[in-house]
């Protein structure tokens, strides 16, 4: 079963449509890192996002949050240490990470928190005042509308 679309034809008809073309083979190609450590994403109110991320084994300071123009990189890096102990069963083993979350334009990373093993991360749409929709007064003064026609000059 092959996954290719072909998006030519919105080229044709729609203007800077090249990253959103971009973003949607980004996704169905997956993650590298395959679906470790699983997260879920929340839309906690208008334009407003919440990411749990499993980080259970891992100190905050073993984490890293990287925000940039339309992507953040979570990392994990484990720094535990198990010299000296000897395990019969060792099933839960923190293992390094790179989780990566394109971001539509306008989203910032606004709060981090580590609790329980799990990471949050809030993130938010912030539109800059210019793109935001305003009310337009209209004006009745000032302005006058020449609704009469001109007059017709007779010939003498």
């Amino acid at each position: 079963m092959s996954n290719a679309f072909d998006f030519a034809p919105l080229y044709g008809s729609m203007i800077g449509v090249d990253r959103m073309v971009d973003l949607v083979e980004a996704a169905l190609r997956g993650e590298p890192g395959g679906a470790w450590p699983p997260y879920d994403i929340e839309k906690v109110g208008e334009g407003r996002y919440r990411i749990h991320l499993a980080a259970a084994g891992f100190a905050p300071s073993d984490l890293e949050i990287i925000a940039q123009p339309n992507l953040m990189v979570v990392r994990g890096r484990s720094t535990a240490d198990a010299t000296g102990r000897t395990f019969l069963h060792q099933g839960f083993v923190p293992r390094d990470f790179e989780r990566r979350f394109e971001l539509a334009d306008h989203v910032v990373v606004r709060d981090a928190r580590h609790t329980h093993g799990v990471l949050t991360i809030d993130v938010a749409l912030e539109l800059p005042d210019a793109l935001k929709p305003r009310h337009i007064p209209i004006s009745t003064t000032g302005a006058t509308l020449a609704l009469e026609r001109p007059a017709r000059r007779h010939a003498a």
